[in-house]
């Protein structure tokens, strides 16, 4: 399951990350890596972006970036 599939209101953990190059690199400079818990706070309504919780501060990722965060 991606980031992206995940409803509002639920904690997961990062599973892995895809993608390659500066967008992997950008993902992880955000302090998305294996292992965090990710909170979802909420969905804007078209579904992009995805605002969520990591590490204690919010964070807002674009439906492509959360595609590419597999989570479990």
């Amino acid at each position: 399951m991606t980031l992206r599939e995940v409803p509002c209101g639920q904690t997961v953990k990062v599973a892995k990350l895809t993608g390659e190059g500066p967008v992997k690199r950008r993902i992880m400079d955000m302090g998305i890596t294996k292992g965090v818990q990710v909170f979802v706070r909420k969905v804007a309504p078209l579904g992009d972006p995805v605002e969520i919780t990591v590490r204690g501060y919010e964070l807002s990722v674009r439906k492509a970036d959360a595609e590419m965060i597999v989570v479990e």
